[in-house]
């Protein structure tokens, strides 16, 4: 209808259909119709409300994105914000706008990119809208506004915070399109909209656009998950599938011993022997007509390896024409890459499985090669991906079918199930919208998979979304200086962690009412004639504590005999109480039994209710004790609580160590290091070591002042983290060092080659971890005096080179 307009022209031509309702041009510019949640969507926000769109992956809840931009382009100076959690969703958004309405009207920012920031249209990382929202910059000027894309973020414990943060700030004049998967308590999460944003409708689809059918492979046969008369209405599970795994993944009348199928299964497997390879899934797949596919593999070494293994069983998906133009792209892309570089980067073996169809998708890769990968699977080139779970957080890579190796994985700590709304992110991937009539789950069977739990994973399709906001210092400082203490605590009250916890607070008081009724029910039903029974009951009960403790203690006689002498006294009072003498005594105290069991777990709700009450303003009070205590805050001659100095250099300073690195500045501890220390320094502050163990022994550590100002750096860490914890705050962890000297020889100019082995980092991870530093080295740069600041700038510079530099316009 319009495809063979220019971005421009389109855009003008929907321009001049001012005379029709804007949702009727915006839907006369698509070559397809709108469903019906997404038509409702739109219309809230041409009637100026704001909107929450909680729909299954894929279902396209981008669309009423597309439709606030279209709203604000037609407004001759109306500017609208698109953000994003993750810098790669954002450059994907970034160039699908400016093919829409060209360069001109797009900008933008992700920390390490900064591209046209004053256009009408800019899409940004929700952290870089929350900096500045604090900072009041000038590019808030006229904003109509923001998109809040996978805003279901706010769960995320590291990062979830900023999101409430902007939701909390943002001018009431803004409207806010909040764009989520499908959560068991969007209504919640809308109340809590509604009640800090004002209109907001709240709309809701749990209908998936491309059906998902669901099958388990079990040894080499492909079954149906739920039996097809009833899968729609009761998610019965097939029969067979039942049989198959009580009989050992074998059909009836077939036995596991000396099953033979040369060339096909490996020859010891142990509990799992004949599950079907890799290779021969892809084969498989291939056959059924199911690829393109992406393989959830939990591990980036298994991605990796399940590509080897693939290769080298001579999988070759693709026709020479494809071949040419993944070559193509390829070498398009990674042009500016140097030749010793790619070596390194393992270029030739990555290019080849690129080639066959076949690729990995892991936060280890390098970003360049992450969006090839992507690009490449767009185009339908890549025929099989194997893939971390990150690849199901937005990324724009739908496939016809998902394959699940496992159903747990490994969290850090232990092994453990995935959730059914990881499941749901999952398979949400499945279905290409517009070229699949359905999409396909598959599930590799492994011995003790039972039937009936995966087909309860698969039947619920929706999560909770929990606050994880808390109250930092950066947080503190930029509150109190823009709206004073006393409106901060009221602002910090507004939160969807303490919306939640004033709900979770009305359900618990419910119970204590409860409990307090069955509290008097019992009191009533052990009145005793002759006296107080509550007072008797409450003496056997300590008589019976002091007999266990009797019974426990391993202390000196004259300790036994002193517990002996209390437990005399009990029993004394005891039989001279009322009670003692009642006939009906011990109908009375087995009610005194239940009515003290009740009390004690209505008394521990009681504290929960105390706990809730005020939580964050709670922890926020905290966070300013210790603020005041090291003078980031003062009072004035009017009582009133302001910041000092050092306070508003803490407002540009933000991280998990946002207090550790305001007051090394403020001591001026880093005055010794030059600019390769200064960012191994950095590195040590924003580093997270993925093992337990993040501490370099001391001979792994840059030599010179380094070692002395780390040692300074980390007493000033464990006087902090002492303070906080004397301020019931949960501190912090130690500074991880083993990253530092490979960071400060990158910054001396060190080999990619020479630094990679050193660090013992995948490629990509390197490249993350130089960002964040370069991130920090931004700030000290902005913040610190003199010679620290200068060196902050020149540390910079000597970090972003290489395959960084290259990574961060890519």
């Amino acid at each position: 209808m319009t495809d063979a307009l220019s971005p421009a022209e389109r855009f003008e031509q929907a321009r001049a259909m001012r005379s029709l309702p804007r949702l009727s041009a915006f839907r006369d510019q698509l070559t397809f119709d709108l469903d019906p949640f997404q038509i409702a969507a739109c219309r809230t926000l041409e009637e100026g409300r704001s909107v929450l769109v909680a729909a299954p992956t894929g279902a396209g809840k981008t669309i009423v994105a597309e439709f606030a931009v279209f709203l604000a382009m037609f407004d001759a100076r109306a500017k609208i914000f698109y953000t994003a959690p993750m810098k790669a969703l954002s450059n994907q958004k970034y160039t699908e706008l400016v093919a829409q309405y060209g360069p001109s009207e797009v900008g933008l920012l992700t920390g390490d990119t900064n591209i046209n920031a004053t256009a009408r249209i800019v899409v940004m990382t929700t952290e870089v809208l929350r900096n500045m929202l604090y900072a009041d910059s000038d590019l808030l000027a006229d904003l109509a506004y923001v998109v809040m894309d996978e805003v279901h973020y706010l769960a995320d414990r590291f990062r979830g915070a900023v999101w409430e943060e902007v939701i909390i700030h943002l001018s009431e004049r803004v409207r806010l399109i909040s764009l989520s998967a499908t959560v068991s308590n969007a209504e919640e999460f809308g109340d809590w909209l509604q009640a800090v944003r004002g209109d907001t409708d709240v709309i809701v689809s749990e209908v998936r656009p491309v059906p998902l059918e669901q099958h388990v492979i079990v040894r080499s046969k492909m079954v149906d998950l739920f039996d097809s008369s009833g899968r729609a209405a009761t998610h019965r599970v097939n029969p067979e599938l039942v049989q198959l795994a009580k009989a050992g993944g074998y059909a009836q009348g077939q036995g596991g011993r000396g099953r033979k199928h040369p060339g096909r299964w490996q020859a010891h497997r142990g509990r799992d022997e004949g599950r079907m390879s890799r290779a021969e899934i892809v084969h498989l797949l291939d056959g059924k007509n199911l690829l393109p596919a992406i393989f959830f593999i939990f591990s980036r070494m298994g991605c990796d390896q399940a590509v080897r293994q693939v290769l080298r069983s001579g999988v070759r998906l693709t026709d020479a024409h494809e071949r040419e133009e993944i070559r193509q792209i390829v070498e398009e892309r990674c042009r500016t890459l140097r030749d010793d570089d790619l070596a390194v980067l393992g270029y030739w073996e990555w290019l080849d499985g690129l080639q066959r169809g076949v690729a990995a998708h892991h936060a280890g890769l390098l970003p360049a090669f992450k969006e090839v990968v992507e690009e490449l699977f767009q185009k339908k080139l890549l025929k099989a991906v194997f893939a971390t779970e990150t690849l199901a957080l937005g990324i724009n890579m739908p496939a016809r079918t998902v394959v699940l190796e496992k159903l747990e994985k490994f969290n850090g700590e232990a092994r453990v199930p995935i959730t059914p709304g990881e499941y749901t992110q999952l398979t949400g991937r499945a279905g290409r919208r517009g070229i699949d009539v359905e999409g396909h789950s598959v599930i590799q069977w492994a011995s003790g998979l039972d039937p009936q739990a995966v087909a309860s994973l698969a039947s619920r399709r929706t999560y909770p979304l929990n606050s994880s906001f808390r109250p930092t210092y950066n947080m503190a400082v930029n509150l109190i200086e823009q709206f004073g203490r006393p409106r901060t605590r009221e602002i910090l009250e507004s939160s969807f962690a303490q919306f939640q916890a004033d709900r979770a607070v009305v359900d618990l008081a419910r119970t204590v009412r409860k409990h307090d009724e069955a509290l008097d029910g019992y009191a009533r039903a052990m009145e005793c004639h002759l006296g107080d029974f509550r007072q008797y009951s409450s003496l056997r009960r300590e008589l019976s504590d002091l007999e266990r403790r009797r019974a426990t203690d391993a202390q000196g006689r004259a300790e036994r005999d002193r517990r002996q002498k209390q437990i005399e006294g009990v029993r004394t009072r005891m039989r001279k109480h009322p009670c003692h003498g009642c006939s009906d005594r011990e109908a009375h105290a087995r009610w005194a039994e239940r009515y003290w069991r009740l009390k004690r777990d209505r008394d521990r709700v009681s504290r929960q209710i105390e706990g809730r009450t005020g939580a964050v303003a709670q922890v926020f009070d905290r966070v300013t004790e210790v603020l005041g205590e090291l003078g980031y805050l003062v009072t004035d001659e009017h009582g009133r609580l302001g910041l000092s100095t050092h306070g508003r250099a803490l407002r540009r300073i933000y991280g998990e160590r946002d207090l550790l690195v305001a007051e090394a500045l403020r001591r001026n501890l880093w005055r010794d290091l030059d600019a390769p220390g200064l960012a191994a320094m950095a590195c040590a502050i924003v580093f997270q070591a993925r093992r337990d163990d993040g501490q370099a022994p001391e001979y792994a550590l840059p030599r010179g002042a380094f070692r002395a100002v780390l040692s300074r750096t980390q007493e000033l860490w464990a006087t902090l983290d002492d303070l906080e914890r004397d301020h019931r705050l949960p501190g912090s962890d130690p500074l991880a060092t083993t990253l530092a000297l490979p960071m400060q020889r990158w910054a001396q100019g060190a080999t990619l080659e020479a630094v990679l082995r050193d660090a013992d980092l995948a490629a990509g991870d390197f490249v993350r971890w130089c960002k964040q530093t370069i991130d920090l080295l931004d700030q000290i740069s902005l913040v610190a005096d003199g010679p620290v600041g200068r060196t902050a700038r020149t540390a910079l510079d000597s970090v972003r080179r290489g395959i960084v530099a290259y990574s961060s316009v890519a």
